[in-house]
């Protein structure tokens, strides 16, 4: 993913077109990622799940200002940054939501537990990078993204929770 500074923006500040940038992939994520989900379907109805899951409703209420939060922080931070820095946070973004995108698919997709607890450790880790380098360029908007690493966490946890019970 190429998100370049905008001609005429002074160094240092947020343009929109990085935000808008930032704002197109963590769309194209989510929707890439959509498609595979099926909660109603016949695999995932049948599995045993903890008493403490949120009912299906709760997940699109949750990740809408989630991912709001993600393409603002990192806007906001991609703005901030400048040469290698910037490459790296821009790399950080765009392997964070491959790999968001790809629970999905490991979850749903391929009917597996343990493929999708595999992804979604690999995006906490993710998440971590990605904070680093956000809050090397901006406190503020890694403070925006620690919800949504929360949220993968708590995900996390779910995930192995429904791995352990359908083995």
């Amino acid at each position: 993913m190429r998100i370049s500074q905008e001609h005429g923006a002074e160094p240092g500040t947020s343009g929109w077109r990085t935000y808008a940038a930032c704002a197109t992939a963590v769309a194209a994520a989510a929707i890439v990622g959509g498609v595979a989900v099926e909660p109603d379907s016949r695999w995932y109805r049948s599995l045993r799940k903890p008493p403490w899951q949120p009912p299906s409703w709760a997940f699109g209420v949750v990740w809408t200002p989630l991912y709001a939060s993600l393409a603002w922080a990192t806007g906001r931070a991609l703005g901030r940054t400048e040469g290698s820095r910037r490459r790296v946070l821009a790399a950080a973004l765009g392997g964070n939501l491959v790999l968001n995108a790809a629970w999905n698919w490991l979850f749903f997709a391929r009917e597996s537990p343990r493929a999708g607890l595999a992804g979604t450790l690999l995006l906490d880790a993710s998440n971590a990078a990605l904070l680093r380098c956000v809050h090397r360029a901006d406190p503020a908007a890694a403070r925006a993204l620690v919800p949504y690493a929360a949220w993968c966490g708590f995900a996390t946890a779910l995930n192995a929770s429904i791995a352990r019970r359908n083995p």
